[in-house]
Formats: C-alpha cells, structure tokens, sequence
C-alpha cells in the first residue's frame, strides 16, 4: 500500500470545502505523501487508523450461543455427542501410534509452534500492539475457562460435568481442556487470517490437533468446544474493544482504483471528518448522498472534471448491515433490503441514482464505481451535489414540493425506505430534493409505498405542523391516498431522527391519525385498524405470553394418570353424552351471543366457531375472561364499533349472568336446598364497596384527575352506557338470547349430572344442576386460568358434602373438566386458526 500507512502521522490539509483542516490522528506535520511533481498526482490523504469492527461483537455472540448449544446436546442428547465420539475412535485407528506419546506433548508442542509463529510474524511486521494485546489475551482465555470449569465444576446437578470431563481432565478447574481457550483467543487478536499467514497456518494446526485428541479419547468433544468457544468469545470481545487495522485502498492505491475506471487523477484530497459515529465511521453528509461510514475525497482529473468519490470499507459496513438485519426481523409485512457486502451496497446505491435520473428527477449523477477486496468506490459528479435544507424555514408549498418529487418516485416503483431530516435537500436553483437513497429499492410493494409517505407527512407534521402537514398531502396526493395512510401511522414506522427533533411531540401521531380520520365517514374511521408492521409489538407479545401460560398451565397441571383411570373407567355411553351437553353448551352460547347481533352482520357459523375458540383463551385467562376477548373481537371484525361491540359483548354477559342467578334462585326455593349460608361474604363485600368509594371520592378531588374523568371517561361511559341499554331494550332479541343462556346453563349442569351416572351414582339432576352451578361459581372466582385448581376443588368438595362419595366425586369432577376444559384447548386452537384465515378474530 502507499506510503500512507507507513506514516505514523498524515496531515489532511486544506480542501476547497473546509477553512481548518485538521489531521485526525493528532499533531499536524508535512504529508509524505503529497507529490509536488508537475508529472505526478497531488495526493491528500490520512493515515488509516484502528476500526470498531460490529462483525467482531456478531461472532463473539455466535461463539456463547455455540457453547450454549452443545451444553444443551451434552446434558439432553448425551447419545448423540458419544455416538460422534465413538465413530471418531473408530475412525482413529490408523494413528494409534500416538497414544504412545503423552498428551501433554502433543498439546505443548502445538501451543509453542503456535506461539512462535504468530509473535515472529508480528514482531517482524512491528505489529507491537497487536503482539503485545494477542499474549494478553491469551492469559485471559486460558483464566476464562479455568473459571468455567470451576462454575460447571461446582453445580448440583453433575450430568453436564460428567458430559464434559475426558481421560486427561479432571473435576475443578481443569475440567475443560485450556489449549483451545487460550489458543483461538490468541489468534482471534492476532489476526485476522487473511492478513497473516501465521495465523492461519495456526488456526489449522489447532483444529488438527483438536481432532487428534478426540481421537484418542483424551479431550471430549463437548469439552473441546465448549473451550473453543469461550476462547474465541474472549478473543473477539477483546478484538472489538482494541479495534483492528483499517485495510481498505488508501492515497495512491486509490488513485490507481480510480485510473481502473478511466479516471486520470490530478489532485485527490481528503475532506476533513466534520463528525465520528459511535462505531468510528464518519457521519452520513449530502456529498456522496447520505452514504453511511463513508470516506469522502474531492477529485480532480487531468483534463479539469471535478468529482466526489465515497470510498466504504467493508470494516465500516458491518454496523449498516447489522441495521438491516435488525430491521429485517422487526418488520413484518415490509421488505427490508440486506446488503451483505459492501460491493453490493454500493452497486445497489449506484442503481438507484441511475433509476432517478432514469424518471428525469433530479439526484446526484453518478459516473461509475470501482472496488477492492476491502472497499468500494462510487464517483459522483461534483456539479450535481444537493445542499441541505434549513428545516427552520419550511413552508406547506416546500412540502407539497418535497410530497410531489417522492410520489413520482413512488409511481415508477422506488422506494426511500428511510426519510429523515437528513434527507431533506435542495439544488443550487432552490428545487426541493429527497437524498439518501442508499437503502431504498425498486420495485416495492404498496407497503412500503405507503411507509415512505408515512414517514415524510410525519416528518412535516413535526416541521411545520400537524394542520399544514395534512394540507398539503392533500395538494399532493389527494385524500383517498392520505387517508389509506392512517393504518401505517406508527411509532415503529418512523425513524429515530424525525423523533428527535425538537419539535417532536408524543401526540403528534395521534393528532395525524385523527386529522385523517376526520377526512374519512365516522364509520370507516372507527373500523379501520393499525396495520401489523412490528413483529415485537405489545399485542405480539401479550399474544406469545398467553401461549406460554397455556403450555405452562397444560404441561405442569395436567395429571394424565388421573384422567386416563378417570375416562378407562367410566360408562362409554355416559361419557359420550357429557360430550354431546357441551356441544349443546357451545350452541348455547351462539344463540345468546349470536340474537343480540344485527342479521345482516351476522354470521351464523362464524358465531359458533367463535364460542369454540373461546376454550383456547380460556387456557390462558381466567373463567370468562378468556371467551370475552374472543367475542370482543369477532364483533370488532363483524363491522361493528369498538363502543358498539363492547356493548353487545357486555349484554351477552349480563343476560348469561342474569340467567344464571336467576337459576340458582329459583332451583333453590323449589329444591329446599340451602346452600347459600356463608356463600356470600357480607362483610368482605361492604369493605370493599367502602374502600372503592373512598379511592374514587379521594381521587374526584384532585382537579386535574378530575377533569381528565369528566372530559375522557365520562363521554365514553356514557355513550357505552346508551348503546348497551339500546341492546338490552329489543325484547324480541332480548329473549332469544335469554333462552340461549338457559339452555347453555342447563345443558353444563347436566353434563355434570351425566358424569356422575357415568360412574354408577344415580342423582335428581335438578339438584345436581343447582350444586353444580353454585360450586362452578365459587371455584371460577379463583383467578387462574379457566378457574383451574379451584374448580376442581370446588365440585369435588361440594358434592362430597351432599352425599355423593370422594371417589366418584372425583373422577365425575376429572371427566366434567376433560371434556369442558381440557378437550376444548385443541378444538379451540383449531377454531382460533378457521377465524383467523376467514379475518374474524
């Protein structure tokens, strides 16, 4: 390479484009590098200086989450790991002579053969730094691994010990072999391989030696990677804390990239670096298009052309393409572009400004590219080069601007991807120019359509408000695209610089939302969505939750052996009716649910299949919860309001309530039967009444609580309030789904009755019915899942107390809960799915 990188010290002087040129590396002394000759090119360039690789932090993550695996394997898939041990015993055969020679020889000479010829190499080259930290680091792989062993050494459980210990290891500290720790985090310092021969002769005597001491059964193969890992986790972390040596073509090397392009360099200077990112890249700027981690140099070519050339080392790319990845798993419904080179970056970048112009919309004219191993090039025509907006002077007529020039870009397919204050520009005649195109893409879905124009509505709602925002979207796009919009006005849609601005305000998409909506029929308004774009979303979250409860709740409370002599011994006849009443449950509750909707939305088996689903959320919520959501959002996806479906649902569950006391009630004065005597907790109910209504007294009296109540909640209640008393006041409606509740009601308790003549016990099933319903009552008040425990305890206890005895009490209780709450898990996964591909839940 040039002289560049032989110079501790480079001076970056002074370009056209910045008054104080500064040399990044410290003092400022004479460019060695600089040609003064009339032959020859004037070269102004910087030293290249150590990088924070984010590729170093990636493999030290693969490198814990490899050791993590095979700790896994050794303790649950013991076989598999002997079975590769064993086939490499088998395989070893041919080099038993080396079991004649002590391990310990075999592993020393490696080490110093390793040793000798890495710190050779880097003392030869000067690489002082690297030979002084790689030695360092190797300490400290070798103290990283005697600490594990140590931790693995001393847990309770010895299964994963006893996976790992080998014929040369012991239990303690030398429970994992050290070599491979203290060798691969060595060489992970001292290279990388491609650089240094060394290094890569030695990481293949390491892997030799490895496999020789599985071979010979005197390392385990868990151990050996377990090590090797560790090793190799220590190596990078420490790699990426030191950093690791610029590599990308530099001063003459680049002039001679460039000449590979037809470019003849006459002068080639540096700009200064007006900012440094976290990761030690330069700050994005308008003069390569917003190009992340770019060096940018003015160049000027024998015969007088000026051009901008971006030089991005594939060191400097890792964090921009860890980015994409990161976006690529938060998305859902959105392509999200990844670059995995940066060869390709650059090439996809080029394409892009090559597609703008393409569509006669003005944008940096690109002249070509070039690449090394290590970087890629892209020459800009210097004429072209847009300037920044001032954000501070932004008018509605500079945004029906900036909303026109991207929805050409729109119409023919591009994409931005990414707009930010940033990418607001202007051309020397004042034209309005979106820049920063590096990570758009062309031939995009209407999503991502819809996600750029998000993005630059909300970006001016912040600059000039939400009002004059919405104006000239209007101007613009017209209002049947703005209001299409409204699902895609998200917190996760708009990038982090836009809310960063001063003028960012946590209302600001709320009142975009609602200034759209307002364009829209109240109704459409109401039923229109957020669409799904966050796969880490509060809901998707909330959603796995429930479904790890329910694993949980099926896995730990599940007694098989229970239910399994339960059913075996029950009457096959009896059982089938128990079946066959909580079908005529789910009925039940269809016609309940199903007579308080109007009849053109109604949808008679998308109703049932939805008391169907409603046993899977059962699983995971407590007794009632779980199929109230569930209704909830059918009559959401029915087309019905949000206040109007929560009405329905709360009728339905204030007539299936009503009806049900009304059961009690009245079983109860025609039976004789006196059950309720310490039923009801008097006391508990006046003290909670009483602490209810002092909380709510304390809080009217604070002004600001209060008034959030009565302008908010109070407006909401009441129209919740009128809408549910307009439910409540169809008579006809009203009936039907009384009867339906009745029906549901009465068909549960004499499945309950049914389970017991399933077991010999003949009972009045009027009373059965009316201890039934009383016991489900009280155990479904214990808050978990479906009322689980406590059910069960509540109808065994109670039928026990009426005569019936404990063992039959008992599997009638077990069969009653198989068939009302354990079968209907699956039944209800399989209804949950039906509604889902229908869009009704």
């Amino acid at each position: 390479m040039a002289s560049d990188q032989q110079s501790p010290v480079n001076e970056q002087t002074k370009n056209p484009r910045q008054d104080e040129p500064q040399n990044v590396l410290g003092d400022r002394q004479p460019n060695p590098q600089q040609d003064e000759s009339p032959a020859g090119p004037i070269i102004e360039d910087v030293a290249p200086r150590r990088t924070r690789d984010f590729a170093d932090l990636t493999r030290a993550g693969l490198s814990l989450l490899m050791a993590a695996v095979v700790m896994v394997f050794a303790v649950y898939l013991g076989g598999m790991t002997r079975g590769m041990e064993s086939d490499a015993h088998t395989a070893a055969r041919a080099i038993n002579w080396l079991a004649d020679i002590p391990s310990t020889v075999l592993t020393q000479l490696s080490t110093i053969v390793i040793v000798v010829m890495v710190l050779g190499q880097l003392l030869l080259t000067r690489a002082w730094l690297e030979a002084a930290v790689s030695a360092l680091t190797m300490f400290a792989g070798y103290g990283t691994v005697w600490g594990v062993s140590l931790l693995i050494s001393g847990l309770n459980d010895r299964t994963l010990p006893v996976a790992l210990i080998s014929a040369t290891t012991t239990f303690g500290s030398g429970l994992l072999p050290d070599i491979y720790a203290g060798m691969a985090a060595f060489l992970t310092v001292a290279g990388p391989r491609r650089i240094r021969s060394s290094v890569k002769w030695s990481w293949n005597i390491l892997y030799i030696t490895a496999a020789v001491m599985v071979m010979l059964s005197w390392h385990s193969v868990t151990g050996m990677l377990i090590s090797l890992a560790a090793g190799r986790t220590v190596g990078m972390l420490v790699r990426f804390l030191m950093g690791t040596q610029n590599t990308g073509v530099w001063g003459a090397d680049l002039v001679a990239a460039l000449k590979g392009i037809g470019l003849d360099t006459a002068s080639l200077i540096r700009h200064q670096e007006p900012a440094l990112a976290g990761h030690g890249s330069l700050a994005a700027t308008l003069d390569d298009d917003l190009a992340e981690g770019s060096r940018i140099y003015d160049l000027e070519t024998t015969n007088g052309r000026r051009f901008i050339v971006s030089v991005i080392d594939a060191q400097t790319h890792t964090a921009g393409y860890l980015k994409q990845l990161w976006d690529w798993a938060r998305f859902t419904s959105v392509s999200i572009r990844r670059d995995r080179s940066v060869r390709e970056a650059v090439q996809h970048h080029l394409a892009m400004l090559l597609g703008l112009h393409n569509i006669k919309l003005p944008a940096p004219a690109p002249y070509g590219i070039a690449d090394t191993d290590e970087s890629a090039i892209l020459v800009l025509d210097a004429h072209t080069i847009e300037l920044p907006a001032n954000l501070r002077t932004l008018t509605k007529s500079d945004a029906v601007a900036y909303m026109r020039y991207l929805s050409v870009a729109n119409r023919r397919g591009y994409t931005h991807r990414r707009i930010t204050p940033d990418t607001l520009a202007r051309l020397d005649d004042g034209t309005a120019v979106i820049a920063g195109w590096l990570n758009g893409d062309n031939a995009s879905a209407p999503a991502n359509i819809a996600l750029d124009k998000v993005q630059l509505l909300v970006l001016f709602a912040a600059l000039i408000g939400v009002d004059d925002a919405i104006a000239a979207a209007r101007e613009a796009w017209g209002d049947t695209v703005l209001v299409t919009l409204a699902p895609f006005i998200q917190k996760v849609a708009i990038p982090s610089p836009s809310r960063a601005l001063d003028t960012w305000d946590k209302q600001l998409l709320a009142s975009l939302r609602g200034g759209i909506n307002a364009l829209m029929d109240e109704e459409v308004a109401e039923q229109a969505e957020p669409v799904t774009l966050a796969r880490f979303s509060w809901r998707s979250m909330i959603t796995m939750l429930l479904v790890i409860v329910a694993v949980v709740v099926v896995f730990t409370q599940l007694k098989p052996e229970e239910i399994i002599a339960a059913i075996t011994n029950a009457n096959p006849v009896m059982a089938l009716v128990v079946m066959a009443f909580g079908v005529c449950g789910w009925i039940g509750s269809s016609v309940s649910l199903g007579a308080l909707m109007d009849s053109d939305r109604r949808d008679n088996m998308g109703v049932f299949m939805s008391q169907v689903a409603g046993g899977f959320a059962t699983v995971s919520m407590p007794a009632g919860v779980g199929p109230s959501f569930v209704n909830l959002q059918f009559l959401r996806k029915s087309g019905y309001r949000n206040t109007q479906a929560s009405a329905i649902m709360s009728a339905a569950l204030v007539v299936y309530y009503a009806v049900y006391f009304a059961i009690l009630v009245l079983i109860g004065l025609f039976t004789g039967r006196n059950m309720f005597t310490g039923a009801i907790p008097t006391n508990t109910l006046v003290i909670v009444l009483g602490a209810v209504v002092a909380v709510v007294s304390v809080a009217m009296m604070i002004p600001p609580l209060r008034h959030w109540v009565t302008g908010r909640l109070m407006p909401l209640a009441k129209t919740y309030i009128n809408q549910l008393l307009d439910v409540l006041s169809q008579p006809r409606e009203l009936t039907v789904s009384c009867l339906g509740a009745l029906f549901q009601n009465v068909t549960t308790g004499l499945a309950f009755w049914a389970a017991l003549q399933a077991f010999g016990y003949s009972s009045n099933p009027i009373e059965t019915t009316f201890v039934f319903m009383l016991a489900y009552a009280l155990g479904s008040a214990v808050p978990t899942p479906g009322g689980l425990g406590g059910v069960e305890a509540a109808l065994t206890f109670a039928f026990v107390a009426v005569g019936v005895p404990q063992g039959v009490a008992l599997s009638a209780t077990l069969l009653h809960r198989v068939v009302f709450y354990w079968l209907r898990v699956p039944l209800g996964a399989a209804a949950m799915k039906w509604l889902d591909q229908r869009n009704l839940v």
